[in-house]
């Protein structure tokens, strides 16, 4: 900018030599056209280092898997905007990726997907993690990496009140009984085969439509996480939790099965290593507390 003005201030050095005259009027108009211009580059180059400048990160979540993530009418207890919507989501995945964003110096935006498209966004760089109650199973592990846990969940199971199996005290109890899960999950992978002569039905879609399956009597049993199960009972009163937990006739899951961790692209340590820093200031009891708080305010089934 300073080379053009310099240009400029010579060009009319030389007008006024070969003209023998000048106008000061012609010469103010000169040098205020060119403080105009240069003005106008230095406002544009600090909008650009305002762009720079920001930090976004893109969360993806189901936005419909309560407690960890829900859809919600308004900002009431600290909801986000859904990204290109006029709802909001909130939930523990909400809190969490909340705290995270906050300490790291990001703008978070929240983005829903369904379940089955989560780890290809994070997989093309569409979002940069999932937060979604997501278990570190060595499959995931080929395709994405992951996070140090941010919640430890039992698998247990879910009947009604009135069922043939609300005694049951542990697998065995649950022979023969017609269940399902939803797709794509340790549940439904991995621990349905676990009960004697079970009737596994199709794979549900959603955690919603496993509960769903289960309220409306078209199954006996579901399995899930213990989070999903304790929000559920808040929904549905009819239904009754079957934890098998510290027996020895429970579900057979590793660790990495239950912890459940955040996703991000392959190769990402940048990301990786800002998001552990934050989990590592958090203890198991502030896990279980914001999941408690999450469950006092999900919404409850119609």
């Amino acid at each position: 900018m300073k080379k053009k003005l310099l240009s400029v201030l010579l060009s009319a050095a030389m007008v006024l030599t070969l003209a023998g005259c000048g106008s000061g009027t012609e010469t103010a108009e000169t040098e205020e056209a060119a403080g105009a211009a240069e003005e106008t580059t230095e406002a544009s180059g600090a909008e650009d280092d305002a762009a720079e400048g920001s930090k976004v990160l893109k969360v993806a979540m189901e936005c419909g898997y309560a407690p960890y993530n829900w859809t919600q009418p308004d900002d009431a207890n600290g909801a986000v905007p859904i990204n290109d919507s006029s709802d909001y989501a909130y939930g523990y995945d909400v809190m969490i990726a909340k705290k995270i964003a906050d300490t790291l110096g990001y703008e978070l935006q929240i983005v829903k997907l369904d379940w089955d498209a989560l780890i290809p966004a994070v997989q093309s760089g569409t979002v940069d993690c999932v937060i979604a109650g997501q278990s570190t199973t060595a499959e995931r592990l080929e395709m994405v990496d992951f996070s140090k846990p941010y919640y430890y969940a039992t698998v247990v199971g879910l009947v009604k009140q009135d069922s043939a199996y609300a005694n049951a005290a542990g697998l065995a109890d649950l022979k023969g009984a017609t269940c399902t899960s939803q797709l794509g999950t340790i549940w439904y992978d991995n621990c349905l085969s676990q009960i004697e002569d079970a009737n596994i039905q199709p794979a549900q879609e959603s955690a919603p439509a496993m509960l769903v399956a289960l309220e409306s009597g078209r199954t006996d049993l579901v399995v899930t996480d213990m989070p999903t199960a304790m929000a559920a009972c808040a929904a549905y009163p009819d239904m009754k939790l079957l934890d098998f937990s510290g027996t020895d006739d429970d579900f057979s899951v590793s660790d990495e099965e239950v912890n459940i961790g955040i996703s991000v692209q392959k190769g990402n340590t940048e990301l990786i290593d800002g998001i552990n820093s934050v989990l590592e200031t958090m203890t198991v009891d502030d896990f279980n507390s914001l999941m408690q708080e999450a469950i006092s305010v999900q919404p409850l089934a119609e």
